[in-house]
């Protein structure tokens, strides 16, 4: 997937356990942590806002986008 989340990375710099993390925004550890492995397949806009409030960060903190090469399809043309 060319989305990469960088949650854990914002988290370390602010000093923040998942945990806390999640009973700040109001959900559980265990949907807070499929986000931060990035195996979920989509984020809701008010917890990227939620997210960015607790953290004091931008969206593009969280989640970058990195062409993969492998996965990309030619265009035959």
């Amino acid at each position: 997937m060319p989305i990469i989340v960088n949650l854990d990375v914002m988290m370390a710099r602010r000093k923040i356990s998942l945990g806390d993390l999640a009973e700040r925004m109001g959900i559980t550890p265990s949907n807070l942590s499929i986000l931060k492995t990035g195996k979920a397949k989509a984020i809701r806009f008010s917890s990227l806002v939620n997210i960015c409030e607790i953290l004091d960060c931008q969206p593009g903190d969280i989640l970058e986008y990195r062409p993969d090469t492998t996965e990309r399809k030619t265009d035959p043309d």
